[in-house]
């Protein structure tokens, strides 16, 4: 940038002080004709030089500063085409720029913002006097730290909309320390965190209809059981004692799966205890009895350990053992046999559950577990997530191999406890 008026002063005294100061100095040398006449002319020579020289750096200079004013106006079309907020302040806070989307934010269209503090601003529009009170809050926190900060500010706008916005404020110091100016730079995040609460209220309906189908699949196992005694007692027309208290546990095991479905704002805690691993085997065994003989499946029980004892809740270890034969019944819809298997080694319980059922393919095998993914036609894909947490809890292990058309095995494994 350059003053026009003192570049052509400067150029009108120079061309009067060169013209004068040359015609004294060739009028008091003593020179003959011929002579003058050459200097006459290299003095005129010189002088054009000298005006095309300066008339170049002129051109130049206009030259550079149009080529500068060109890249500030792309910089400033840029700046207000964006979908962003966008303010320059100098060193005291003072507004010296702002691009057009917060010139509309503000409403600040038809006001004279240029050398106005944010408190000035605030007491001529009331109305975003809160949201000014915030910049300034955010200012100094920038000045302050030296650095690139970050933060979010909301405010209301005129037509009563609540507008978020995320805020980048760049501090900018002189070579010497000084401050120079403040860049604030503001997004507007307002459908992002709608969105963002939408995604929670659906995590949370998420979570709740896959608790509703845990439920529902927890209790249509037990109901399954008692439904098979019921038939069994129907066909022999007699009231078997053994299948009666079978069938008040499995009440019982309702009730508790309820329960916990109405404290789940408040969780009780298990009962936790050292138990004997082959009574809650064979419960489970009677359980999937009646459903066995009905698929035509044999059951093979080989207990290597009948006085091993498992720490933990025996209803949730039964819940894990039930779904697990359960599924190995179902995967012999032709009959086959269940092999049971339970040993003691190294301070662990193993307990492999095999069946000479279908199948799974490796593609599939990696998914079990995975919630919702389900082998069954009409199953919720939630039982054997549920054993694998309950196992977890119990600091288990739970490994499945399977190979189709011969059959699926399932390795537990529980550390051992002794009797209370």
């Amino acid at each position: 940038m350059f003053n026009k008026s003192k570049v052509m002063a400067t150029y009108m005294i120079g061309s009067v002080v060169w013209i004068v100061a040359t015609d004294v100095l060739l009028n008091v040398l003593p020179v003959g004709r011929g002579v003058y006449a050459v200097l006459s002319a290299a003095k005129g020579t010189v002088f054009v030089l000298l005006s095309a020289v300066f008339l170049y750096q002129l051109l130049k200079k206009r030259e550079q500063l149009e080529k500068t004013e060109e890249n500030e106006q792309q910089l400033l079309t840029l700046i207000n085409s964006m979908p962003d907020f966008v303010c320059f302040k100098d060193s005291e806070g003072r507004w010296l720029r702002v691009n057009d989307f917060g010139r509309q934010l503000y409403g600040l269209e038809q006001i004279d913002y240029i050398g106005k503090t944010d408190r000035e601003l605030g007491e001529r529009m009331p109305f975003f006097q809160k949201a000014f009170e915030q910049c300034i809050e955010s200012d100094r926190e920038a000045w302050e730290s030296g650095t690139v900060t970050r933060r979010e500010e909301s405010f209301e706008t005129p037509d009563g909309e609540m507008k978020t916005f995320d805020v980048i404020k760049v501090p900018l110091f002189e070579e010497n320390g000084k401050r120079k100016g403040l860049l604030t730079i503001g997004r507007d995040i307002t459908q992002q965190k709608r969105a963002e609460e939408l995604l929670r209220k659906k995590e949370k309906l998420s979570v709740l209809g896959e608790l509703a189908a845990g439920i529902a699949h927890e209790i249509r196992n037990p109901l399954t059981s008692m439904k098979g005694f019921i038939q069994v007692m129907q066909e022999t027309r007699e009231v078997n004692d053994h299948y009666m208290r079978i069938m008040l546990s499995e009440l019982g095991r309702i009730n508790q799966i309820v329960s916990e479905l109405l404290v789940l704002a408040k969780p009780q805690s298990h009962d936790y205890r050292p138990f004997l691993l082959g009574e809650a085997l064979s419960y489970v065994i009677s359980l999937i009895g009646h459903e066995a003989t009905l698929n035509n499946v044999s059951v093979s029980v080989h207990n290597n350990a009948p006085k091993a004892y498992v720490h933990g809740d025996q209803n949730q270890i039964v819940q894990v053992l039930l779904n697990i034969m359960k599924n190995a019944v179902e995967a012999m819809p032709n009959g086959g046999t269940l092999y049971v298997r339970v040993s003691e080694a190294e301070g662990s319980v193993c307990i492999d559950i095999a069946d000479t059922g279908i199948g799974i393919p490796k593609e599939r095998l990696q998914k079990i577990g995975e919630p919702f993914f389900t082998l069954k036609e009409k199953g919720m894909g939630l039982g054997l997530t549920t054993s694998m947490k309950i196992v977890q809890e119990h600091k288990g292990t739970m490994r499945i191999e399977s190979e189709v058309g011969k059959g699926t095995v399932v390795y537990l494994t529980f550390p051992s406890a002794r009797a209370s």
